[in-house]
Parts: C-alpha cells; structure tokens; sequence
C-alpha cells in the first residue's frame, strides 16, 4: 500500500501517543481516519489536532476488551466510509510484579487488553480489509515481545502473544492469497504515559528494594524515542509491507542480544534490576 492518499484507516489507542502520532502523519498523506480510545477526553484533543487537515474523523470511546463493541465499531467504520484499508490495534495497557504477587485477575485484566483487543480488532477488521481489494493489519507488541524481562510477566506473555499472533496471520495471509497483508510492531521505550497508567504490585517493591514510584521514574528514563518518530516508522512499514517494524535502538539492540544470547540474557537483566535495587539502598540509607 504505498499510496495512503484517500485510504481509511481505524487506530485504537488513538487518544495519546503512538496512536495520536499516527493519526496526524496517517491525515497528513491524505487517509481518512476512524480513531478510538477509551480516553474520551485524550480522543478529543486528537480530534482537534486533526481539523487542520482535508480528510474525514471520526471519534468513538472504545474499551478493546469489550468484543462486541469491537465489532460494533468495525461495522460503523465500514458503513460510514464505505470502506476499510488499515487497521491499527495500537491500544495498550503496563502491568508490573512478580508472579507471585499477581492475581488472576489482573492477568486478565492486562490479557483482555493487550491480547484479546489485538485479536478482536484483526477479526473485526480483517474481511472489510480484503473487500476493500487491499489493506493492513497492524499490530502493536513491544520490545518486551522480544526479549523478557523480570517482573513483568503478565506485559510480556501479551506482548510475545501479539509478535506470535501476528507473524501467523501473515503466514495465513500469504498462503490463502490475501489482498490484505499484516505487520507487527516492536516499539522501543517511547515517551508515552503507558509507565505511569500502569498498574505496579507491591511485590515489584518487596523483590527489588525500590519504590513504585522510583522504579517509573527510572523507567521513563529509558523511553528514549519521540511517538512522532514511531508513528513514521510504523507507517514506512506499512508502505513497505514489512513483517517487522523495529523502533528505536533500544529495540535493535533487544532483538540482537536475544540473536546472540537467546537464554543467557535473562541473567543479564536480572542482574541488572538486582544491581539498581542495590544502587537505590544506597542511596536511601
């Protein structure tokens, strides 16, 4: 899909971010857009960033894990623009402790979202895609569904979830003879609000030594790239018709080492998280 000139495109987690990055470089190249969010207000302000441009919004709060709205939303974008070409499941949400100190619930909560979202919206999307004769499956997972880290089990199964999901989908795409391809994205650390929405357990505290709140500011210290760069990687992925799309070199640098070291870079990290926990001690005794 190398001209987006009157295309359509549908973005969650379009009220902030990657997602809002997205929709203005998406309007820019002349696509038309149906953005969702959960975040009424985020989703607004997006809109009015928009009105600048010649192409047609539309807005609709949207909660991903909800498959019946997300079907809903499917219908409504295709009946009020005639068509679909790109969908992008960009919605997402953090979530942070040891396996132990998280509850089920909570491993639902994090999987409904970030994985059930993912597949509702491509289920949803996918045969307005291929009516529409071309289209895009985008799929956001992270550098986390490269390579695992301590204390974030529950990000990292969805995240390796979406990378296995997607790179599947595309095999299927490829071998029925689609019109319709998909790519799946691994941000690196981006200057978003995912760190500080992001629902920490006190088992993080107990098994490091640091704080919640020391442990996200330290953590925003390595969202290192712009959603303003990711969305024009994402969208040269698009155009290019990429199976991955890398952002940032903290991601290039995560799928090396994982090439390189596929198991002993767990130890690496662990070692890491266990040496800060030290450095923070220090600092407070």
């Amino acid at each position: 899909m190398k001209n987006l000139n009157n295309k359509v495109a549908a973005i969650t987690g379009a009220g902030s971010g990657i997602g809002r990055a997205l929709a203005i470089l998406l309007a820019q190249k002349g696509c038309n857009l149906a953005l969702a969010d959960v975040n009424e207000s985020g989703l607004a302000e997006t809109g009015q960033l928009l009105s600048a441009y010649p192409v047609k919004v539309t807005q609709t709060r949207l909660d991903v894990s909800d498959e019946q709205a997300v079907y809903q939303w499917a219908d409504d974008v295709e009946a009020e623009y005639g068509k679909v070409n790109i969908i992008i499941n960009n919605a997402g949400v953090a979530l942070s402790g040891t396996v132990a100190g998280l509850s089920l619930d909570e491993y639902r909560w994090i999987t409904d979202i970030n994985f059930w979202g993912v597949v509702y919206g491509t289920k949803a999307f996918l045969p307005k895609l291929e009516k529409s004769g071309e289209g895009q499956v985008v799929n956001v997972s992270s550098i986390f569904g490269l390579a695992s880290q301590p204390l974030m089990s529950g990000y990292n199964a969805t995240k390796f979830a979406v990378r296995g999901f997607t790179e599947s989908l595309r095999q299927d795409l490829e071998l029925t003879n689609s019109c319709v391809s998909s790519t799946c994205v691994h941000p690196g650390g981006i200057k978003t609000n995912i760190a500080k929405a992001a629902r920490m357990s006190d088992s993080c505290e107990t098994a490091t030594g640091v704080s919640n709140d020391a442990a996200t500011a330290d953590f925003e210290k390595l969202f290192i790239n712009t959603p303003e760069k990711a969305a024009r990687t994402i969208v040269n992925g698009i155009e290019k018709n990429k199976r991955r799309v890398l952002i940032g070199p903290d991601a290039k640098m995560f799928d090396l080492l994982v090439r390189l070291l596929p198991a002993a870079y767990q130890k690496i990290f662990t070692l890491a998280v266990k040496m800060k926990g030290k450095q923070q001690s220090g600092k407070t005794a």
